[in-house]
Formats: C-alpha cells, sequence, structure tokens
C-alpha cells in the first residue's frame, strides 16, 4: 500500500508505511540455505551473421580455426582464420535449484570483440561451466535481441537471448527430502521479524522445533512426524502468514526528486527556517494543520504543524509545492539535530 503525493512537476513523495506491520508469506521474506541458483557461464561462438561480426580479433580467428580443426577441416597451426560472419561471445545462464536432465533453461549472448550486431546470428554449440569448472549444460540456437516497445528498433544489438537454448546434462544432487534440520534466511534481516517467524513455526508445528540464531537467520529441526517429509513441512511452513517489522528510513534522490519514507516516522517538536520558507512542529495531541502568511517586503511561507510526524509535515510542505533541493535540505536539518526518529539515506 503507498501513497503518492507531488511537488510541482518533477517531484513525487512515496509513503512506503514501514512502521505497520503487514503479513506476507513465509516464502516471500525468506530462503532456505542451500535452496538457490547457480550461475554458469561459458564461451562461444555466434555465426551467420550479415557482416556484422568483429572485424580482426585474434581470439575469433583462433576459435575458428580450432574449430575447423575438430570438424576435420585441414587448418595450419595457429592459423588466424577472418570472417565478417562471426563473433566471438560469453554465454551466461542461471541453473535453478533442483533442476534435472533434460530441462532447458534460457542464456544470455554477449559479444566481446567488436561486433556490430549479433542480429540474426546463431550460436554454435557451448558447455556452461559452474564454479567447480564442471559442465552443468550446454547452449545452441538462434540468437534473439527484441524490440522495444514502440518497434523503434533494437535494445542493445551485441547482447542477445537464446531461449530455452541450453539443455542441463548434469544433476546438482542434493537429498532434500531425508534432511533432518534447515536454516531459513530472512531477505532483510530484523531481529523483531526473526523471532516472531520462530514462534509462528513453533505454533504451527505445535513444540519448539524453531529458533532464531540472529536476525536474518532461523533454524529449523525436522519434526519426528515429518521424518523423511521435509517437502512438505515446507509446503506447511513457506504459507505462514508474517508481520515484517522493519527499522524507520527515509530514501532521498535529489535527482529525481523521489522521497520514501514511512507515514508514521515521528518528527520532535522543532523549527526549520529555509530561504522564504519556516517551518515549525509542535508536539501535541491534534494533528491539524494551518499555515499563514507574513507582510514583509520579502513574503515568508510559514508553516505550522500540530502533531509530530512525517505525514502532517509533508502535507503542510505539499500545499506550499516546495521544490526537491529545499524538500533534501529540510529533512537533511532534521536528521542533524537529531529531530527525525529515523535513519537517512541519500542516493
Amino acid at each position: 500500500m503507498s501513497i503518492v503525493w507531488k511537488f510541482c512537476v518533477s517531484l513525487f513523495l512515496v509513503f512506503t508505511l514501514s512502521d505497520i506491520s503487514y503479513a506476507s508469506r513465509l516464502k516471500d521474506i525468506a530462503t532456505v540455505k542451500g535452496v538457490r541458483e547457480n550461475i554458469l557461464i561459458g564461451y562461444g561462438l555466434v555465426v551467420g551473421l550479415k557482416g556484422t561480426g568483429d572485424s580482426n580479433t585474434d581470439v575469433t580467428g583462433q576459435s575458428l580455426a580450432r574449430l575447423f580443426g575438430k570438424l576435420g577441416l585441414d587448418v595450419q597451426q595457429n592459423a588466424n582464420v577472418k570472417s565478417k560472419n562471426t563473433a566471438a561471445v560469453i554465454v551466461t545462464a542461471k541453473l535453478p535449484p533442483f533442476a534435472r536432465v533434460g530441462n532447458n533453461i534460457d542464456v544470455t549472448v554477449s559479444s566481446i570483440g567488436d561486433s556490430a550486431s549479433l542480429e540474426g546470428g546463431v550460436l554454435l554449440v557451448t558447455p556452461l561451466r559452474a564454479g567447480d569448472q564442471n559442465v552443468y549444460a550446454v547452449a545452441q540456437g538462434p540468437v534473439t535481441l527484441g524490440t522495444l516497445a514502440d518497434g523503434a528498433g533494437k535494445n542493445f544489438p551485441t547482447v542477445g537471448r537464446v531461449v530455452s537454448g541450453a539443455m542441463i546434462e548434469r544433476d546438482v544432487e542434493i537429498n532434500f527430502s531425508n534432511k533432518k534440520n534447515f536454516r531459513l534466511s530472512l531477505h532483510h534481516p530484523d531481529f523483531t521479524t526473526s523471532a516472531r517467524v520462530a514462534a509462528l513455526i513453533n505454533t504451527e508445528l505445535g513444540a519448539k522445533y524453531a529458533s532464531a540464531r540472529d536476525s536474518g537467520t532461523i533454524d529449523v529441526i525436522v519434526p519426528p512426524h515429518y521424518d523423511g517429509s521435509s517437502v512438505e513441512l515446507l509446503a506447511v511452513l513457506e504459507n505462514i502468514q508474517v508481520n515484517i517489522d522493519s527499522k524507520a528510513k527515509v530514501v532521498l534522490n535529489e535527482r529525481t526528486g523521489t522521497v520514501v519514507m514511512g507515514e508514521t516516522i515521528q518528527i520532535m517538536p522543532v523549527a526549520i527556517a529555509h530561504g522564504d520558507l519556516s517551518i515549525e512542529v509542535k508536539s501535541q495531541d491534534t494533528t491539524k494543520q494551518e499555515s499563514k502568511t507574513k507582510s514583509s517586503t520579502k513574503p515568508e511561507r510559514i508553516i505550522e504543524v500540530k502533531g509530530a510526524n512525517v505525514s502532517d509535515l509533508v502535507k503542510a510542505l505539499n500545499a506550499l509545492g516546495v521544490q526537491p533541493k529545499d524538500l533534501t535540505a529540510i529533512f537533511q536539518t532534521l536528521k542533524q539535530v537529531g529531530a527525525l526518529q529515523a535513519e537517512l539515506e541519500m542516493m
């Protein structure tokens, strides 16, 4: 849920209600240790280009010479074959967890020479290796670049994809169903959320099987009645609704005029003067906002905010149409004097 406030033309203030808890599924806020993707990489050649390949790259020429030799063609050793229809590329892919032999995955193809475009090319057989140097997939197929939404051209002609272009040739062995315990890692560590997750799991299982190790880690012991059925256990736990918590934070991007913060972040009583803008925040029970203008040679814009939270302050600033630079300076000052009860991050 978000509230959007607009300041002039380019400034938008987005409220994410970080101080109010919202329920999320456990599967959306945490991962299971060992259940992750693995990065694959390989070196290959794209052929069939229409004169847009590498112009004079030694690596490409040597690769073609070795390829011809493997295909039975008589090519002199260390020969440098030149072809404008060929490009040397790096091929990358992500191996999903529990992927099995025969499954297909997408690959990304990126030129490493001076090729002008990979459009219309075909990736030749390319082994893809993981960090342990073992080959886990083999890629091959036509390279597609994709077009812009308005069809005005290619997004980036030296980077393309081969959809379902790699076939998995090696399993990543994980005997998950027989695990006796496992560890959950929160995407955004927080002590309150971690303790809350452990308590909810224990309530679901009817005994103390989960414990919060730190702000981002929850250890879970597989109950006896789920022995050999860890998959079924996780299917139950991952749908637990958790009210996530997070610390108060304000993020400012002066270039784009974007501010993201929690609506109920508190501001201590304070008065600020910035140019012709004066701000006074008073700590009172009411959150009524008032504004008035003094008569002087140079009229001042004055804000009196009764009720010390960011929501009230921003509504008053919005009414006066403050500029992005003014908003940035105001919050920097609030933080410096200790009036802003939140972490301030500048982008």
